[in-house]
């Protein structure tokens, strides 16, 4: 693809539907509505780490997991450990995101 190609190419960008545009015309915002919509961009911000930490935490537990079933490979108390949290996360990944979908 040549250099012009990418410039004549339209740049469309995905925007979540709760995002807001800015106006640059408008009256600047009170204090309050500046708090209340920082505090929404944090609330949101927080639910997508928990998100990321729940997915995470399958991850490892797949990992876990496969460590767990690897054999005579892994020590013994590895072995162990991992087989405990491949049973453990799923369900502290299940809490979280029960918690997070009763935050919303």
């Amino acid at each position: 693809m040549s250099k012009t190609d990418k410039t004549n190419k339209p740049d469309l960008r995905l925007v979540a539907g709760e995002s807001e545009i800015y106006d640059l015309m408008r009256a600047p915002q009170t204090t309050a509505e500046r708090v209340q919509r920082l505090q929404a961009e944090a609330r949101a911000l927080a639910v997508e780490q928990v998100e990321a930490l729940e997915k995470l935490l399958l991850q490892a537990s797949a990992m876990a997991e496969d460590i767990a079933k690897g054999g005579d490979a892994y020590p013994v108390g590895a072995r162990e450990i991992a087989s405990r949290l491949a049973e453990d996360l799923p369900s502290r990944a299940g809490s979280i995101k029960a918690i997070v979908s009763r935050s919303l």
